[in-house]
């Protein structure tokens, strides 16, 4: 790539650890500036202009489409349970009617899905506060708290069953609900950039796709060299959550996205009649294209 650095965000969390794994392997990383953040973060720099492509929560890709444009091919996700965004509770989720919910402050997306599936699905209406992305803190202050990234995952493999708390697996409840994956974050740049930079910009697509089909590739060997992060979580373990995540952005997964941004426009969460626009494409693709 040459001329401008593209100023790329990436996730802080396990689950953007293959596409990092493999940016340090297939030649990309040395031609951006890397920024490595939580979600939320990185959704308002990509936003606010302090960060020209990156991964973006659905959510906040939904409320900013008009200046952003969608990298095809590249997506957080699951097609059933993921492990790593989670509704945890101390009594069952029916039970939940006018009771403290905790909403974790790095979630977008993930605490929007929680919010309709424990309305629109489980038939509930609970009372939500905003809350440190902390268990403890979650079930200190609140009856439930909704929790994604790593705490998440610690809370599905080792916090839950050690407290003897329920832990729903939003991605699971979607897709008993709908039928239909469920994509947590798109990865886009933004409009201006991409029009200032194509050849750039075309390169850093190509090149993150490639990051993505060779860390699936490795996955194995990923989940090998999670222990080097100091986490708790095994290879083993590492593996079969890499695996439950889909890192793609397929046709099935943007009927999903569609599904999501529907609901969460009746809400008024969103703006309506979502067109989701690639970069490269020409018809935007959306939900009333």
């Amino acid at each position: 790539m040459t001329g401008t650095r593209p100023r790329l965000g990436h996730i802080s969390f396990l689950n953007s650890y293959p596409l990092l794994w493999s940016l340090r392997r297939t030649g990309l990383l040395p031609t951006v500036s890397l920024h490595i953040d939580t979600p939320d973060k990185l959704s308002e720099d990509l936003v606010e202009g302090r960060l020209d492509a990156g991964p973006i929560t659905v959510a906040e890709y939904l409320r900013h489409s008009g200046s952003l444009l969608l990298l095809p091919g590249l997506a957080i996700g699951c097609d059933g349970p993921v492990h790593s965004c989670n509704i945890v509770s101390k009594v069952p989720l029916r039970d939940l009617h006018d009771r403290p919910v905790g909403l974790g402050t790095t979630s977008r997306t993930t605490v929007l899905l929680a919010q309709m599936l424990l309305e629109e699905r489980i038939g509930v209406r609970p009372r939500y506060t905003p809350c440190v992305p902390t268990l403890s803190a979650m079930l200190h202050h609140a009856d439930a708290g909704v929790l994604i990234g790593d705490v998440a995952l610690r809370a599905y493999l080792e916090d839950g069953p050690r407290l003897g708390v329920e832990v729903h697996d939003t991605g699971g409840l979607w897709k008993e609900w709908t039928g239909l994956p469920m994509v947590f974050a798109v990865w886009a740049v933004r409009r201006e950039f991409a029009e200032r930079h194509p050849a750039e910009v075309d390169e850093l697509a190509r090149g993150l796709r490639l990051a993505r089909a060779h860390s699936e590739a490795h996955l194995d060997t990923v989940a090998r060299d999670v222990t080097m992060l100091g986490t708790t979580v095994t290879p083993h373990q590492a593996a079969d959550y890499f695996r439950r995540l889909s890192f793609d952005l397929t046709a099935r997964h943007l009927v999903g996205m569609q599904a999501f941004a529907r609901l969460a426009a009746e809400r008024g969460a969103v703006p309506e009649h979502q067109r989701f626009s690639f970069l490269g494409a020409g018809r935007p693709v959306g939900s009333d294209a």
